[in-house]
């Protein structure tokens, strides 16, 4: 009986590596399309505007496949969610404070442009 068991552990084990295996190479097909896109969007000949907000899509959901994946982010407690969103959070608020800092919300300084003094029309 207990090698029966133990036959019927193997199986079992062997049918998870399947599944996890389809999985990957599910994962890996996913990253060749989205691969396929980005150099697709490249070649096309976008604004820039829109190319770059089609790359940072793909490549934030090419990101996530890989994290949820291949580092098995999927499989763990909600407390790895919980550091991961406030890293998010604090990576945000870094990206945003050159825009709230400056007065016109760009990084180059404006050139300054001389009024006329008030005075100066009735000299």
């Amino acid at each position: 009986m207990s090698d029966h068991a133990a036959d019927h552990s193997a199986d079992d084990h062997a049918v998870d590596i399947d599944k996890h295996v389809k999985v990957y190479i599910s994962v890996f097909v996913a990253l060749m399309v989205l691969t396929i896109i980005t150099v697709a969007v490249s070649r096309v000949h976008l604004p820039i505007q829109y190319a770059v907000t089609i790359a940072l899509a793909v490549a934030i959901i090419k990101g996530s496949l890989v994290a949820a994946y291949f580092m098995h982010l999927v499989s763990e407690k909600k407390l790895i969610y919980a550091v991961m969103a406030l890293t998010v959070a604090f990576f945000v608020v870094l990206l945003a404070l050159p825009v709230l800092t400056h007065e016109n919300g760009f990084w180059l300084p404006q050139p300054h442009v001389d009024q006329p003094h008030p005075d100066a029309e009735h000299k």
